[in-house]
């Protein structure tokens, strides 16, 4: 089995609503999707995150993998470990966009799901968290907007059964927490978290965690910047902390555990470049006794698929995981069903999904238009 053909698209597909966090609004999604092609007649599909930097990367990395075979995937990561290096998130991106279109074409010649590929399920249905932004109460300010975000979050819990909602936090610490009391007030039962990415100071961090104890958060994520800060906070507030932001490679592992600056870490397929190494950061977390989530960086229905492959065969991720899938105006695959705050895992060969060609091509037209969306 070798690959003869690779084809890299780049997509721009809306969100239903706008999504404000500390740093940017955005209205939708640009997204890279990979196919690679085998002499077998085998079609493995993958996606990745951000767009036309990313594709020429994949492009480059793509050509190499002719007349080798998919299953050859540590020799692929081994050839080209440098490429983060040198690249940053990029880099990451480009490798998991391969990587996972190799997975696919592994699972569809071997006639097996990725899920059973990675070691079998542990869990059928991934639930997933209700994300809460700012952007969801148009128009209120000041002592109005907590009430009204508690009231879109409390309908959105009712309508979708979730049991996690996470806040996207801002730079306004002290709105963020009176938000946050809102939120418990009309939830109390939900895993309730809070991410401002790292726009709050130490500091403020501390006191707005002594602040929300009372809260009973299920973490609070990224509060400030770094390992340092983030180990400064962690000695002072009872919250546990978790992050996507100052642990995002293996050289950051040890660092963060001589600190004890963490308690939760978020893996990504696309941010940590691919799903052998979100394996491994997996028995990393188990081994040091932290706990585990995945972090969403705007996945369509590839990318979701294969995160929802790793969640079911992992059993250290048994939290309800961040997903935008849910999000999204419409999808180049058959969409996957949300239910009672829960997505089930595909079971067919490889990923379980089929693309719509039509659909990719229409959103590959929106970008060669619009270009690569930045907000």
């Amino acid at each position: 089995m070798k690959i003869t053909e690779t084809d890299v698209w780049v997509l721009n597909l809306p969100l239903k609503n706008p999504f404000t966090s500390s740093f940017e609004t955005k209205t939708g999604e640009t997204r890279t999707v990979v196919r690679i092609r085998t002499d077998t007649g085998v079609e493995g599909w993958g996606e990745t995150m951000w767009g036309r930097p990313v594709a020429a990367l994949v492009r480059r990395l793509a050509a190499d993998l002719v007349g080798t075979s998919p299953f050859a995937l540590e020799a692929f990561h081994r050839r080209n470990h440098m490429v983060p290096f040198f690249h940053g998130y990029l880099g990451y991106a480009a490798l998991a966009a391969i990587d996972v279109a190799c997975w696919d074409a592994i699972g569809k010649e071997t006639g097996q799901s990725l899920t059973d590929l990675l070691g079998g399920a542990v869990r059928d249905e991934v639930p997933i968290t209700a994300l809460i932004t700012r952007a969801d109460a148009p128009g209120a300010a000041g002592a109005d907007l907590g009430p009204a975000l508690a009231e879109h979050a409390a309908r959105v819990v009712a309508e979708g059964g979730f049991g996690a909602v996470k806040l996207k936090g801002t730079a306004d610490v002290r709105g963020d927490v009176a938000i946050l009391r809102e939120l418990r007030a009309v939830l109390p039962d939900v895993d309730l978290r809070v991410d401002p990415n790292a726009a709050w100071s130490v500091p403020d961090s501390v006191r707005a965690g002594i602040a929300l104890e009372e809260l009973d958060l299920e973490y609070l994520e990224d509060p400030c910047p770094g390992i340092e800060g983030m180990s400064q906070v962690r000695a002072k507030v009872r919250i546990p902390l978790c992050t996507n932001m100052c642990v995002v490679r293996f050289e950051d592992f040890a660092p963060a555990m001589r600190l004890q600056a963490v308690d939760v870490v978020h893996g990504d397929v696309y941010k940590w470049g691919g799903i052998s190494a979100t394996k491994a950061l997996a028995a990393h977390c188990e081994t040091f006794g932290l706990g585990m989530n995945l972090h969403s960086g705007g996945e369509l229905g590839i990318a979701t698929a294969a995160h929802l492959a790793v969640v079911a065969s992992t059993p250290v991720l048994s939290r309800a995981i961040d997903s935008m899938y849910y999000l999204h105006d419409d999808d180049i695959i058959e969409p996957l069903e949300l239910s009672a705050g829960r997505i089930r895992v595909p079971g067919g060969p490889g990923l379980g999904v089929t693309v719509d060609e039509d659909k990719l091509a229409h959103y590959a037209a929106v970008n060669e238009k619009e270009g690569d969306l930045t907000g």
